[in-house]
């Protein structure tokens, strides 16, 4: 685990800037996963060529942002 604190807040000026933190989120989420640099690089031509994989992966984005939509009242405004 690192020990740098890089998500302050889920409160973000626009919903871009909301699905962009999304997009963070689960790339760290990623890295937090599977530290190892190498490994990711390795397993990244299976995935990329993989319809389910990436479908997958835009699940996770979305639910991200899910979470940030909510915190930031996204949908009131």
């Amino acid at each position: 685990m690192t020990t740098d604190t890089w998500l302050t807040t889920l409160i973000t000026e626009t919903p871009q800037a909301g699905f962009e933190l999304a997009i963070t989120l689960s790339r760290r989420a990623v890295k937090y996963t599977q530290p190892d640099d190498a490994v990711r690089k390795r397993l990244r031509p299976v995935y990329a060529e993989n319809a389910d994989s990436l479908t997958a992966a835009s699940q996770v984005v979305a639910i991200n942002f899910q979470t940030i939509a909510a915190a930031n009242n996204y949908w009131r405004k």
